[in-house]
């Protein structure tokens, strides 16, 4: 094999990579909240989920979080509750609303609301709720 010819191989190889490298960076920043696993702490204790709906498709999530955790955590928790009870009730969206973060006693607590939708709802912090589960596992997060 001649020189030009393997260069030609490299280069194409590396053209595939640098777009895959692009276009992972570019799902990554379509994900909401994404749980920040390189911390060198460890990992934090998730406590539970309390749901309550609402009215109709509007559920209020609270979520608790102990040990290495920060605000980030316990946002994503809430995020991944949220995704798994749109799938269990046959949903494939979210919409959130609002999510309000304390910390207390070293316990990170998340009081989220969010809408349930067969259909991709409007707004701006609309998540897939296949595909945040799908995240939620990667990350170890729990879900409902």
């Amino acid at each position: 094999m001649s020189v030009s010819h393997t260069y030609k191989r490299l280069s194409q190889r590396v053209a595939k990579i640098t777009l895959g490298c692009v276009l992972s960076a570019v799902v990554m920043g379509c994900v909401q909240n994404a749980p920040d696993v390189s911390r060198a702490q460890g990992m934090p204790t998730y406590l539970g989920v309390e749901t309550r709906l609402l009215d109709g498709d509007l559920v209020n999530f609270i979520v608790s979080v102990t040990g290495q955790a920060t605000k980030n955590d316990v946002a994503a928790y809430s995020e991944c509750a949220a995704a798994q009870y749109a799938l269990i009730r046959g949903f494939g969206f979210a919409r959130h609303l609002r999510t309000n973060v304390s910390q207390e006693a070293g316990i990170w607590r998340a009081d989220a609301v969010y809408t349930i939708s067969s259909a991709l709802p409007d707004g701006l912090r609309t998540i897939d709720a296949e595909v945040i589960v799908s995240n939620c596992r990667e990350f170890r997060i729990p879900t409902v």
